[in-house]
């Protein structure tokens, strides 16, 4: 019996040890990380344009109580907002020319940003990122982790500095690091190649012998149009429109941006500061109830001691011990209703987070843009007309969106 009443404490210790352990993805980004920054001004030939997706809001936790608070409104708003903020984090760093956030993955892009949110709970996130240039070549896939601090919620500012910017900042240098491994020819060839895949996109026929790829699938330039085609000067034409309606769709993120910084940064500040409360209060519910189960198994085994003396001795103290475990036990279970209450003020949150984050509506000429489940496929909308235009103006027939077709 006395090894029962061991084995049982040791065994409820043990869970109370694993009891709300979360488990984030990812590689941990250091602390206080500075972005790194060029030595020189670079100039125009030095400089790729990076398109950042979308990010894909990933899957909420299985766990019920990991789930408490969040909401796919939320996972939504965020796969929004992390990639606008890592564009103005990479801008700030003056490695790159034209950084954009698109709906949908860009055709014409040198370098293109792809992400996923593989844990975010307002306390932690962990972000997957996927980095690759024109030539389809990978430069990094990396999961991201990051936990905030409580003090790291204050003194945040749109733009400039997030709760998690240790993160953005990191994947920022990343970046910066491989940018800077190509030789000036390469990023050359970087440019090339999109503009040839986006010609390609438009008039598959008329650039399909331009490029070239290797057996691992890598792009590269097999030969040049001639200088002043008029097919290459029209496509020009319409990229530059395709980037007008891009840079307004950006307009429209930074709007979003902006009037979801505040609800969001609050959002993160109160679920961490609920979570924590949470999480003293689970603890302390566990621990009662630990101790009741505990006082009880210990009484049991006083009452099945094999000397009869001590057993009838005993007998109030066992008495004793399972009222005081029971009402340890009752404690526990009002400590754990009490944490309930900051359960539904977690979800409260939440809902009203969904409630200030509603989309805005933009018009780009004449066109209206309602940026949310269906952007992408306004967006794919707006590349069919673009082939329309191109097909008026060449006149050629508009094919159907196809990924460069080229010989080894």
């Amino acid at each position: 019996m006395r090894s029962l009443y061991y084995h049982t404490l040791s065994g409820l210790f043990i869970l109370f040890l694993l009891a709300g352990c979360a488990t984030v993805p990812g590689d941990k980004v250091g602390e206080q990380v500075a972005p790194i920054l060029p030595g020189h001004e670079l100039t125009d030939s030095e400089l790729l344009n990076v398109s950042i997706r979308v990010f894909h809001p990933g899957e909420l936790p299985r766990n019920s109580d990991d789930r408490i608070g969040l909401s796919p409104e939320i996972r939504e708003a965020e796969a929004r907002f992390a990639p606008i903020h890592l564009k103005h984090t990479l801008q700030r760093t003056g490695y790159w020319g034209a950084v954009r956030v698109v709906p949908d993955d860009d055709i014409g892009s040198e370098v293109l940003v792809r992400g996923k949110i593989e844990f975010s709970d307002g306390e932690s996130v962990a972000l997957n990122v996927e980095v690759t240039d024109a030539r389809n070549v990978l430069w990094f896939r990396r999961i991201y982790k990051e936990t905030a601090k409580s003090e790291e919620h204050y003194g945040t500012e749109p733009e400039r500095e997030d709760t998690f910017q240790d993160l953005f900042n990191s994947i920022a240098n990343d970046l910066a690091l491989h940018r800077n491994r190509l030789s000036l020819s390469e990023i050359e060839e970087i440019r090339q190649v999109a503009a040839l895949k986006y010609g390609h996109s438009m008039a598959p026929d008329a650039f399909s012998d331009y490029l070239g790829t290797t057996s691992n699938g890598k792009l590269f330039v097999q030969r040049l149009p001639a200088e002043h085609d008029p097919m290459v000067d029209r496509v020009e034409a319409v990229k530059i429109r395709d980037d007008m309606l891009v840079d307004a769709i950006n307009d429209y993120y930074d709007i979003y941006y902006h009037d979801l910084w505040e609800p969001y940064a609050n959002w993160r500040k109160y679920r961490q500061e609920e979570v924590s409360t949470l999480r003293t209060l689970e603890r302390e519910a566990l621990t009662k109830q630990i101790l009741g189960i505990t006082a009880i198994v210990g009484a049991i085994a006083l009452g099945g001691s094999a000397d009869f003396e001590t057993a009838v001795r005993t007998q109030p103290l066992q008495e004793l011990m399972i009222a005081g475990g029971a009402y340890s036990m009752y404690s526990g279970f009002q400590t754990r209703q009490e944490s309930k209450i900051n359960q539904d003020a977690i979800a409260e949150l939440g809902v009203s987070f969904t409630a200030e984050a509603e989309p805005l509506i933009v018009e780009v000429d004449g066109e209206t843009i309602r940026l949310t489940g269906s952007a992408e496929q306004q967006y794919a909308n707006w590349r069919s007309m673009l082939k329309q235009i191109y097909a008026r103006e060449t006149g050629l027939v508009p094919q159907t969106d196809t990924q460069p077709v080229v010989a080894p």
